[in-house]
């Protein structure tokens, strides 16, 4: 790798030992996946994806007081994922003890590790950081250092910027130097599409299902979505953005894609239409059959495959502003249809502090909690860590918590109807 002499000086402990480790971290990442130099992090904002105090991450712990002790902290305030934690969310006293003194008993003080390094405040726990109502939304052209998945898809497809899928504690390395290593979807050439993918559904796909099953077969490469603007029209409106977020989740975690192009929609595909497809790219179908079987083959983790659901999940990742409207609207319609006046399930919509702050000032914060959903800021991935839990039978219409839990997934009708209905 060719350093410039800034970053040469570094390494050479111009800013101190702490600072050369740093450097010759991002240096070594760079080398293993062949990049030549480095290239500025531009982005205003970063986003860290170890939000979480777990006990067994000593290390981690320790490496963040190495940065503070030497000053080596971010130059850009971060946001940060969801805490794990939320007294809100239905937990019995076994769990509540296994939460609190053996998985996340390093909360508090991790947090506070986190404010010191650069954190851009208390509210700023989501994996939905672009968010508006977060405010970390990069630009078109932005070179990141992020590595949470669904946030690196979204950051790449439909905002424009350029991040590899970087491991956790990488993220903050980039941000402190204030370098990446240049490769894979930082080039134009990592950003061209290996794979066509033609959807001939006959009706709008879901887009956790679609998001799956695109994930699945072209796994890290590049897609190139066609036959998505008859439902998705060619604007991102809050609408359309909302399912891209959820799309882009299940393809980074099913699969492990950093960036897709969905033709005439996201920036790059506007501007640079078939242009962007690599010579010999693979083509993909989906048609609603191929949806069904890609459905039917998730396996089901639960001990009992038929029984009654326990608790259900909504917003893996964070939902949005719309996305909490439209959805209490749903479930008063539901509930209004089968003459129930509360959901039959524990039922908990996840969504960032600061969209859950703005939504409790609407009419719809009462008419959400008139229907029982619990509204919260957790990451439920991290409250389906906890074994106790892991052996509940949850349902959850989050590709990214199936694939990651014991969560089993249904269509986000097929959990309406659950948890307005009753039953199995």
């Amino acid at each position: 790798m060719i350093l410039t002499p800034e970053q040469q000086a570094i390494l050479d402990g111009s800013k101190g030992e702490v600072m050369a480790k740093v450097m010759k971290t991002l240096v070594m990442y760079g080398e293993t996946f062949g990049a030549d130099k480095m290239v500025p992090v531009t982005s205003e904002y970063n986003h860290l994806v170890t939000s979480f105090g777990l006990k067994m991450m000593g290390p981690v712990f320790d490496l963040m007081q190495q940065l503070i002790d030497a000053g080596a902290l971010s130059q850009q305030k971060f946001s940060v994922d969801p805490r794990p934690l939320d007294k809100n969310v239905p937990a019995n006293f076994l769990m509540n003890i296994i939460f609190n003194n053996f998985m996340y008993s390093k909360q508090e003080s991790y947090e506070k590790q986190l404010a010191q390094l650069g954190l851009m405040n208390e509210d700023a726990f989501t994996c939905a950081c672009y968010l508006d109502q977060v405010a970390n939304k990069p630009k078109m052209g932005d070179v990141l250092s992020w590595a949470e998945s669904s946030a690196v898809v979204y950051a790449n497809s439909v905002l424009g910027a350029r991040c590899n899928r970087n491991s956790g504690i990488m993220d903050i390395m980039g941000s402190i130097a204030g370098f990446v290593p240049y490769f894979g979807l930082l080039t134009d050439e990592g950003r061209k599409a290996t794979w066509i993918v033609k959807v001939q559904c006959r009706k709008k796909p879901e887009a956790q299902l679609l998001g799956s099953a695109i994930g699945m077969k072209v796994m890290e490469d590049v897609p190139y979505i066609t036959g998505m603007n008859q439902w998705l029209g060619t604007e991102l409106t809050d609408e359309t953005c909302a399912y891209l977020k959820d799309f882009g989740a299940a393809t980074a975690s099913n699969g492990a894609v950093g960036l897709y192009h969905m033709e005439n929609l996201t920036p790059e595909a506007k501007e640079q239409g078939a242009a962007l497809i690599a010579e010999g790219a693979k083509v993909y179908i989906i048609d609603d059959a191929e949806l069904e079987r890609v459905k039917n083959n998730y396996p089901v983790m639960w001990k009992n495959a038929d029984a009654t659901p326990k608790l259900c999940f909504i917003g893996c990742p964070h939902m949005s502003m719309q996305q909490l409207k439209d959805w209490t609207v749903r479930v008063e319609e539901g509930l209004k249809a089968s003459g129930q006046k509360k959901v039959t399930i524990p039922t908990v919509f996840t969504t960032a502090p600061a969209v859950k702050k703005e939504f409790e000032q609407t009419e719809y914060a009462d008419r959400l909690k008139a229907t029982g959903v619990i509204l919260s800021y957790i990451c439920p991935l991290m409250y389906m860590n906890n074994p106790l839990a892991g052996k509940m039978p949850v349902i959850t219409c989050s590709n990214k918590l199936r694939t990651y839990t014991t969560a089993r997934f249904y269509t986000e009708e097929e959990i309406l109807v659950k948890i307005t209905r009753g039953g199995k």
